[in-house]
């Protein structure tokens, strides 16, 4: 059984940076791809960010490119977003997620078997 249990969401002011941490753990996370979602109040699950576990490939949504990086820290299994320059409209809830078969990092909410419970994320103006 794969627990994904996200830290670090918080209130911060326009302008500012939060560092998201999720932590993995179940099994060996050998080969994966972990994504980050988003979700707003009466908005749809939006893709952030993505990493494969073995590699490292990397890519972001085209609304935090240049503002967010995506990274895994192998020996603590653990995934990081770090995000800077936040603005209003980044406010959500902030989701893990594990797809255990994953070879690329893709945004497909679907393929995702694992997901954590979620953090809040609060920027003011």
């Amino acid at each position: 059984q794969v627990q994904l249990v996200e830290s670090g969401g918080g209130w911060v002011q326009a302008g500012g940076s939060l560092r998201l941490s999720c932590a993995a753990s179940g099994r060996t996370f050998s080969r994966a791809t972990m994504g980050w979602f988003r979700q707003a109040p009466g908005k749809e699950r939006e893709f952030v960010a993505a990493i494969t576990w073995s590699a490292g490939f990397t890519s972001h949504g085209d609304s935090v490119k240049g503002r967010f990086i995506i990274s895994r820290d192998n020996a603590k299994n653990t995934v990081s977003l770090q995000m800077n320059s936040l603005k209003p409209e980044d406010t959500a809830i902030y989701y893990c997620a594990a797809d255990l078969q994953g070879a690329s990092p893709h945004a497909t909410q679907s393929r995702y078997e694992y997901w954590g419970q979620g953090t809040q994320v609060t920027v003011s103006s």
